[in-house]
């Protein structure tokens, strides 16, 4: 009978040995060898007992930075590579407590590194979801009873009425466009992306040739979908592409950028030029502007990653690209 996935394998090894059968455990998706055996018998009971306890950790002492490297390694590869690196950076404001063993750690101690992280409501959200990853997975290992992260609370989302960038606003965007990160906000306002989009946009899928990108997220109407590159966005695009090295275009520290770390730099942005927006309402100033400018109701649609009755199947010919790239272009400033 075949074995589960990630259960592991048992091989017999060439030539003469004493203990010719090899153990690999699969939990890892790598197949690292545990063990060998004399008989192919012994073998699978090694593997089975491996597989009723497959990390070697004493309980009662594993700390905290040992239980979140092990997440890491176990559970964390199960996420998106947006939410685990927003998770990663959670745990920054965490590691005051790294070398106290978990099962020690109270509720009130978890609390106060959301109170003293000293962000705003995502930075906390993220820590407060953090807390919740590594409780689950504990309980999982039978290293705690309950999930002390349940009693953890975080400022709320603030409430927002989605209030449209104003043509004022997007002026004086572009006088500043050389401030750090105002691109961003410029490359949001010229494609309707979303924050988890724009992060997640590699160069691969940019051609500056024939000025389009692929990307998308979220629903099946919005993923891989194509956006012409507006000519007003065209050197950011460029200059961006040109400066990367981690294969994304928007990128930080030449490593991959998370949405908490891009959070902060939009409120600092947002203060700098004493506005009031969400990078959400980017995504709506967009579509509202193509709207007040006549664009085609199909093509706003196929834009924006919505479903649509006239949008048919998902075939980019050179026709619907022109016609794309002519609606965009109707944004005139």
């Amino acid at each position: 009978m075949r074995n589960p996935n990630r259960y592991g394998t048992v091989t017999k090894l060439s030539g003469k040995r004493r203990k010719p059968w090899i153990i690999k455990e699969g939990q890892s998706g790598k197949q690292k060898p545990i063990g060998y055996a004399a008989t192919r018998e012994e073998a699978l009971m090694l593997l089975a007992e491996y597989n009723k306890k497959p990390w070697d950790i004493e309980t009662d002492k594993i700390t905290l930075q040992e239980l979140f490297d092990l997440w890491l390694e176990k559970r964390a590869v199960k996420l998106g590579n947006s939410n685990r690196a927003s998770l990663r950076s959670a745990y920054k404001h965490c590691s005051g407590l790294s070398n106290l063993k978990y099962n020690q750690i109270k509720s009130y101690q978890m609390q106060d590194t959301i109170d003293s992280c000293g962000r705003g409501y995502s930075t906390q959200g993220a820590i407060k979801n953090l807390w919740g990853h590594l409780d689950r997975f504990a309980m999982e290992l039978d290293i705690v009873g309950k999930c002390c992260s349940d009693l953890l609370t975080s400022d709320p989302i603030p409430e927002t009425t989605k209030e449209i960038f104003t043509d004022e606003e997007i002026a004086l965007l572009w006088e500043n466009q050389n401030l750090p990160w105002v691109d961003s906000i410029l490359f949001f306002l010229y494609t309707g992306y979303r924050i988890s989009e724009m992060i997640d946009l590699k160069i691969a899928n940019v051609d500056l040739e024939a000025q389009t990108m692929i990307g998308g997220t979220k629903t099946a109407a919005g993923k891989n979908r194509l956006i012409p590159i507006h000519s007003k966005i065209s050197s950011i695009v460029q200059k961006r592409f040109e400066l990367s090295k981690s294969g994304y275009l928007f990128e930080y520290n030449e490593k991959r950028l998370n949405e908490t770390q891009y959070r902060e730099f939009w409120t600092a942005i947002m203060k700098a030029l004493k506005m009031d927006h969400t990078p959400h309402e980017c995504r709506h100033t967009f579509r509202s502007r193509l709207d007040s400018a006549g664009a085609n109701k199909v093509c706003i649609d196929r834009l924006m990653g919505h479903k649509s009755k006239g949008t048919g199947e998902r075939v980019y010919t050179h026709k619907n690209i022109e016609e794309l790239r002519l609606n965009i272009e109707l944004i005139a400033n």
